[in-house]
């Protein structure tokens, strides 16, 4: 008996310690091994992230990124500006697990559906009045409309997107655990794919004729980010 409760108390002491230590699969991306690693964007070598550049040819300049002092002035057909700030634009997040867009809007534009695969976002608006939401694995959406100073948390992989529904420009900022979040926008992946989607594939997915298929492939060239 002595036995069985020295070998329960084991088990206990050990599930307890795995609960409260942090899951491989919770986790964005993995932790640096070291002070930093600045990502060297032109090393041939194929990696989970990037090389690092040697630390003596590292200086301040690298951990410094202004790509946001000046709003942008190209909007696309949907009358939405991004701004990136990933490893590829500012390679000192390299293996630092965070990362940020900037995002500006006409009225009525749209960011529009998509997910980030392998991040959360929390979205700041500072300017505007934002439509946000995101639609979970149950099929229910969550929304808010924010303003200024507002904050909206979107978990990794869910389809969400944000449309500026005041009368006025917009402006928000999206944070992410992930040096790079990725994005999918679900119209292009849909129907502007390479090669694209077989016709039955998608006319039997959304319960509709191949004509509206056609419709929609046929204006796929706006759609490509």
């Amino acid at each position: 008996m002595a036995s069985y409760n020295v070998i329960h108390l084991v088990i206990w002491l050990t599930f307890l310690s795995l609960v409260q230590l942090p899951m491989p699969s919770h986790c964005a991306d993995p932790g640096p091994l070291q002070d930093f690693c600045v990502a060297d964007l032109n090393s041939p070598l194929l990696v989970n992230g990037f090389p690092c550049k040697k630390p003596e040819n590292v200086t301040s300049n690298d951990f410094f990124f202004d790509g946001l002092q000046k709003l942008g002035t190209v909007f696309d057909f949907l009358n939405v500006n991004l701004t990136e700030v990933d490893v590829f634009a500012f390679p000192a997040l390299n293996t630092l697990g965070m990362s940020m867009n900037r995002v500006q809007f006409h009225p009525g534009g749209e960011n529009p559906p998509h997910i980030h695969p392998r991040a959360t976002e929390l979205s700041l608006v500072t300017e505007g009045k934002l439509f946000v939401g995101w639609v979970s694995t149950a099929y229910i959406l969550y929304w808010k409309i924010l303003t200024a100073g507002q904050v909206f948390v979107i978990p990794p992989g869910l389809v969400h997107f944000q449309l500026n529904v005041g009368k006025g420009n917009a402006l928000f900022y999206a944070f992410f655990n992930s040096q790079n979040p990725g994005i999918s926008k679900l119209a292009p992946a849909l129907f502007a794919s390479t090669p694209l989607i077989p016709d039955p594939v998608l006319t039997t997915a959304f319960n509709v004729n191949k004509t509206i298929i056609d419709l929609i492939k046929s204006r796929a060239s706006v759609l490509i980010p």
